[in-house]
């Protein structure tokens, strides 16, 4: 366990001082709690002196019954507990992605095609050798520019809920790895070595391919990369609380501003994406088909209210 301490000096400056590393056997939190005490008293302090603790989002850490914070604060009412600020907004994130089905729905797609793609190496390598054939191939057409640091190397982020700047480097991977992902499905729904890999390969390359995950793809990419900007700020050292506000507030303006002014240049990237992939793009003027529910419930709104008002605005 990584103890830093931060205090008040002589002349009033705040200091942040790196305790050390303390091997810790049992993870619990009395146990952790026990630890930090005597790492304080190696110190000469104690926990009434404490006015504040963070942790990480671990159960044993943020319980609100016997996690750590919640002994420590037993003992010092004072031992405020807070997350950093960028725990914060990934929390927050979190909390509100969960609320829409759509994207619900393409963080398990993600997911999914992740496991089946990073099970062997033999795919993983698949992987690459498409990335590199399909980079020559632009290349050659002069689809793309050359210059140093450009058209590096790829790899399939795994995302995480407390790493919510991960789900923003996963899709815009995706986005960018589009052709190379369906190649190995491809090669996996003919050559897997059981038929339920082969039926999980071909239900994830049908699902993939199609409009609405295009559409949710960019769409989380557009606002995650806003969101994401903030969540590097945020974690700066010398971050404070007046200035994150400020950030948090330039980053609602930036959300605003694409909800308002955003919809046509979005549909117009998409568009030119499912073309070139050969995806399949619906008439935004027939009725709304939603392939999640049952066809008995008559839908009275078409395509393109269903993106524009249902997924985009709200």
């Amino acid at each position: 366990m990584a103890i830093v301490l931060r205090y008040v000096d002589n002349k009033g400056f705040v200091v942040e001082a790196f305790i050390g590393l303390v091997h810790v056997k049992d993870i619990s939190a009395l146990s952790l709690k026990k630890t930090i005490v005597n790492v304080l008293a190696q110190h000469s302090l104690s926990l009434s002196y404490v006015r504040g603790q963070c942790y990480d989002g671990a159960s044993n850490m943020q319980g609100d019954i016997n996690g750590l914070k919640m002994l420590i604060k037993k003992e010092s009412k004072s031992a405020h507990s807070i997350h950093c600020f960028a725990h914060q907004l990934q929390l927050t994130l979190v909390a509100v992605s969960k609320k829409c089905v759509q994207v619900g729905e393409l963080v398990l797609l993600v997911s999914n095609i992740l496991n089946v793609l990073g099970a062997s190496f033999k795919r993983k390598d698949e992987l690459r050798q498409s990335q590199k054939d399909n980079l020559q191939k632009a290349l050659d057409m002069d689809e793309i520019e050359t210059c140093r640091g450009l058209n590096q190397e790829l790899g399939l982020i795994r995302a995480g809920d407390t790493r919510w700047g991960s789900h923003y480097k996963a899709f815009q991977n995706f986005i960018l790895l589009l052709d190379s992902i369906i190649d190995v499905l491809d090669t996996l729904v003919e050559d897997a070595n059981t038929l339920d890999e082969r039926a999980k390969a071909s239900g994830y390359l049908r699902s993939f391919q199609t409009y609405e995950v295009a559409f949710m793809l960019h769409l989380m990419k557009d606002i995650l990369g806003i969101t994401y900007d903030l969540n590097i700020s945020l974690q700066k050292r010398e971050q404070d609380i007046a200035n994150a506000m400020i950030l948090v507030e330039v980053a609602k303006k930036r959300l605003q501003k694409l909800r308002d002014d955003g919809w046509e240049p979005l549909i117009n990237k998409i568009s030119m994406f499912c073309i070139k992939h050969d995806i399949l793009i619906p008439n935004f003027d027939d009725p709304y088909s939603n392939s999640g529910r049952s066809r008995r419930k008559i839908v009275d709104h078409t395509v393109l209210h269903h993106f524009h008002v249902e997924v985009y605005i709200l």
